[in-house]
């Protein structure tokens, strides 16, 4: 990648860091003495205090409502307990000042009163400083821990998912008064009294983590954040080029939606130290046991009998799951395990070598200056907005950024020597939070000028019978 180049006339845009703390991972490496508890407070205080350190804009805590499970018992190579977000984060406020706390809460599995509530206290206790990543719940197996049990389909989590935020949204907006409200629609029929008063951060920060078409246009129309997977520069830039092209139709501006790839950072003394840190935490990464259960999931099936250290299974996959709680991004085994028997031979991989080539990627390698010049120009080049950065190590994993990588930052001139004044979302540069009635006038715009198009191009424009076709994409 170019080197980056401050003197570019203009102010550069600024790179924003953000600290991720795992809920559920399989990124950790547990067998390496630095790896902590993720369920001690210490742990939770080590890595958001380093991060305040460092001027990061958040510390996010991910979350999941039910242990996974592989062949029927817990996957003890995951996350051993995960205690309730919204009380960690509460114990959080008291043991840092300036950096925002961020949780991750299922609008399948909650009530939008309780929610309202619980992050309402947390901007109190924090001076403003909460946020709430939405996540839809997409099967029975978490559903079974839960009086309603079963899940919703997947147009309705999203329309559910859409309707929480909007309550959520007119609660807080009824704090700055007597708190009275009233709502009713298809999935919530509640009124009272909101008793939380005028919050100092007018609402907390909502991030959002969709991808598909209409999970786009659901952040667009709902978000202020989206955490993504687009990590890799070139991605990066055709999602944040698509996502903030919706921007406008709702009646936003580009700087109102913010976009942070996850990513992974290995720092060396030299480039070839960094690749050869790269190379060992891959390969701690992926163990012997976590190599035939990454395949169990993709084969369906038990491989216990096979060597990770030799070829690839040659059985064929079962298609029927043996892992429950966690998402399936694999839709066709037999294609990828095709890919994967041709990527094996052509570079003569054990099992285990194949796993770490296809499942393990670090975003970043390379000294401290490398590493800073790089995530600048993925700033620069609107790639990004900042980064949510991912350890492989807890509580440890993001010392080495803050001490080394920070500083480099600093002397290009992209990143912040201190916080600014205000909440979290004068923080990240957002603008003031919009009214629910707000969000909800631009979506019924958005959709209905969408509707409009349709209807024009279906009969064609201007007698051009190829006119394109626009089609409007419900929520879900």
């Amino acid at each position: 990648m170019p080197e980056f180049d401050s003197s570019i006339p203009g102010q550069p845009r600024q790179v924003h860091l953000a600290a991720h703390f795992p809920g559920v991972n399989n990124t950790t490496v547990w067998s390496d003495p630095a790896s902590g508890s993720h369920i001690e407070f210490d742990s939770f205080a080590h890595l958001a205090q380093t991060a305040e350190a460092g001027f990061f804009d958040f510390f996010f805590l991910a979350e999941g409502l039910r242990l996974r499970e592989h062949q029927g018992k817990i996957f003890d190579l995951d996350v051993v307990g995960r205690p309730n977000t919204t009380a960690v984060l509460s114990a959080l406020a008291a043991v840092t000042k300036r950096i925002g706390l961020a949780g991750t809460l299922s609008s399948t599995f909650n009530e939008p009163f309780d929610i309202a509530r619980r992050l309402a206290t947390i901007d109190h206790l924090s001076n403003g400083r909460a946020a709430w990543n939405v996540v839809t719940t997409s099967n029975a197996f978490t559903g079974e821990n839960f009086r309603r049990g079963g899940y919703l389909d997947y147009a309705d989590r999203y329309r559910r998912a859409e309707d929480f935020i909007d309550v959520a949204r007119r609660l807080w907006d009824t704090a700055a008064g007597d708190g009275s409200f009233t709502h009713a629609s298809d999935f919530f029929d509640i009124a009272g009294r909101f008793p939380a008063g005028a919050l100092p951060g007018g609402h907390p920060v909502v991030f959002q983590a969709g991808d598909s078409d209409s999970g786009r246009d659901f952040a667009v129309g709902s978000a202020d954040v989206i955490f993504t997977r687009h990590s890799d520069p070139e991605s990066g830039r055709k999602f944040y080029a698509d996502v903030k092209s919706r921007l406008a139709r709702y009646g936003r501006t580009e700087d109102s939606l913010k976009i942070y790839p996850g990513v992974s950072v290995i720092l060396g003394d030299t480039p070839a130290e960094a690749a050869e840190r790269s190379r060992e935490v891959a390969a701690q990464q992926v163990s012997e046991a976590g190599a035939i259960a990454f395949l169990e999931r993709v084969w369906d099936r038990d491989l216990s009998a096979f060597d990770p250290n030799g070829p690839l299974p040659d059985v064929p996959p079962a298609g029927e799951s043996i892992s429950q709680g966690r998402v399936k991004h694999i839709k066709n085994a037999e294609a990828t395990i095709a890919s994967w028997r041709q990527i094996a031979e052509a570079e003569n991989l054990t099992a285990r070598e194949l796993v770490i080539r296809v499942s393990t990627r670090h975003s970043y390698v390379g000294t401290p200056h490398q590493v800073a010049t790089d995530l600048a120009e993925a700033v620069r080049t609107k790639a990004a907005d900042g980064f949510i950065l991912v350890p492989h190590l807890t509580p440890g994993g993001l010392d080495e950024v803050v001490e080394k990588v920070v500083p480099e930052l600093q002397e290009l001139g992209v990143y912040r020597t201190e916080y600014p004044d205000g909440s979290l979302r004068e923080n990240i540069g957002l603008p003031a939070a919009r009214t629910a009635a707000d969000w909800a006038a631009a979506r019924r715009e958005a959709r209905s000028t969408a509707a409009a198009a349709t209807d024009t191009t279906e009969i064609g424009v201007a007698g051009t019978p190829d006119a394109p076709t626009r089609e409007l994409k419900e929520v879900g």
